[in-house]
């Protein structure tokens, strides 16, 4: 990628969704699967409990999240060949997806520091 910031100007809802999607990807555990292309496959999205979700270490604020459930955001990532579609309806997130610097995680994974 670029290293001017944000080079495929996502906005701001898409650069959390995809910081979101980063981190279920990386955390493991069954939520992902990494796949030889260097794409990794999401098993399952995280939902709320309350105002809050976890995901790894994690915990992200619903507010924060309200691109996961939303159709058009997806539709932009895969626009830009962030996100594609298993064959199984999976939700894959591209090599270029994996390494793309969103600016915004650490804003929005909050992680103890104990």
């Amino acid at each position: 990628m670029s290293s001017r910031p944000n080079p495929l100007k996502l906005n701001p809802l898409q650069l959390k969704t995809l910081a979101i999607l980063q981190e279920v990807a990386r955390s493991g555990g069954g939520a992902s699967e990494a796949l030889e292309d260097g794409g990794v496959a999401l098993n399952r999205l995280p939902h709320a409990h309350g105002d809050h979700f976890h995901v790894g270490s994690a915990v992200v604020r619903a507010k924060d999240a309200t691109g996961l459930a939303n159709p058009g955001v997806f539709g932009a990532l895969r626009r830009k060949g962030l996100v594609a579609m298993a064959p199984d309806g999976r939700p894959v997130l591209t090599p270029v997806a994996m390494s793309y610097d969103t600016g915004v995680a650490e804003a929005i994974l909050h992680r103890s520091d104990h």
